[in-house]
């Protein structure tokens, strides 16, 4: 075989190598829960958000790295293998409270990229920085809670102040990350007595909210049930003024019309009234009128019989009767 072959062979190889690498390495896909950045000599141009088929300078020229556009989560303190076992790290969750308690706490960081060149090429490792941020904040928050807040009603107070200082220190560091959210998985202590002491004092406090709750929906029952009676009250004491003044009315037309009377004829009225005043004071009683020498009259009740009825008897005359 001749140089001239031989070189013409080597040649055809090396630029059907180069052809078939040119022809693979010029165009790449990029999914809906994708994006990706087009790196040329080391550099990053652009980044690629739209989902399809997409070409490029082939290799070396241009290479393409594809991220995921969708959400992460950094386990801290633990982590959970694909057969579902949690495998704990109990030094990493180790803290000191506020109040001087050692407590162990993990969680989970839910992040995303939003900013693929900076991810790719302002930090080495994105993912560990991030870690160490997440560290660094719920320690720093512990630090300055009490053991008390941590392990019972202070929990969410934690979760967000963690959060907001975890965003400052990514900000910072400028990763190309966002952090969307910061869950207390679990916070207890070391001691299993100390553990159980403090969920009997997490029992006693739900059962006093318990307790609590009952007893405001019970004065509220009571409230309304008192209202109720106010208002029956109220509206049986209108009925009865309106009721006595209604009689009293009443009472005052029978007087007006009585009065007339009396202007009219005063004795007649007056002995009537005498009359009737006796009978509704002496029921059932013989009643003897007199006139004596001096024109007195003397009103001598006398012991009822079972059938006589009143009798009146006057003096001649026709003296006054009263």
């Amino acid at each position: 075989m001749s140089v001239k072959r031989t070189l013409l062979i080597t040649g055809l190889s090396l630029f059907s190598i180069v052809a078939l690498i040119a022809v693979f390495t010029s165009w790449y896909t990029v999914d809906e829960s994708e994006q990706a950045v087009v790196i040329t000599f080391g550099q990053a141009d652009e980044t690629i958000t739209d989902s399809g088929l997409h070409f490029k300078l082939p290799w070396p020229v241009q290479k393409v790295e594809i991220l995921s556009k969708e959400t992460y989560s950094l386990q801290f303190g633990y982590e959970q293998t694909e057969d579902g076992v949690i495998e704990s790290y109990d030094n990493e969750t180790k803290m000191i409270t506020g109040d001087e308690n050692i407590v162990l706490t993990d969680l989970v960081v839910q992040w995303k990229i939003t900013d693929p060149k900076k991810y790719l090429f302002n930090s080495e490792d994105p993912k560990q920085i991030l870690h160490n941020a997440t560290s660094s904040a719920i320690r720093s928050i512990i630090g300055s809670s009490t053991i008390d807040n941590a392990l019972t009603n202070g929990k969410a107070d934690i979760e967000l102040f963690t959060r907001d200082l975890l965003v400052s220190l990514v900000d910072k560091y400028d990763i190309g990350v966002s952090i969307l959210g910061v869950k207390l998985q679990d916070v207890e202590l070391p001691n299993e007595e100390v553990r159980a002491a403090f969920t009997a004092v997490t029992d006693a406090r739900e059962t006093k909210s318990t307790k609590t709750n009952e007893a405001a929906k019970y004065k509220n029952q009571k409230l309304s049930e008192a209202q109720g009676e106010v208002s029956a009250i109220k509206s049986r004491a209108e009925g009865e003024k309106i009721a006595r003044i209604q009689q009293a009315e009443g009472e005052v037309a029978i007087f007006n019309d009585l009065y007339k009377e009396y202007e009219g004829n005063k004795d007649i009225t007056r002995q009537r009234l005498i009359l009737e005043t006796l009978e509704n004071v002496l029921p059932n009683t013989q009643i003897y009128i007199m006139n004596d020498d001096g024109e007195t009259l003397k009103y001598l009740p006398l012991q009822p019989t079972a059938t006589s009825p009143v009798k009146t008897e006057e003096s001649s005359e026709g003296s006054d009767k009263q």
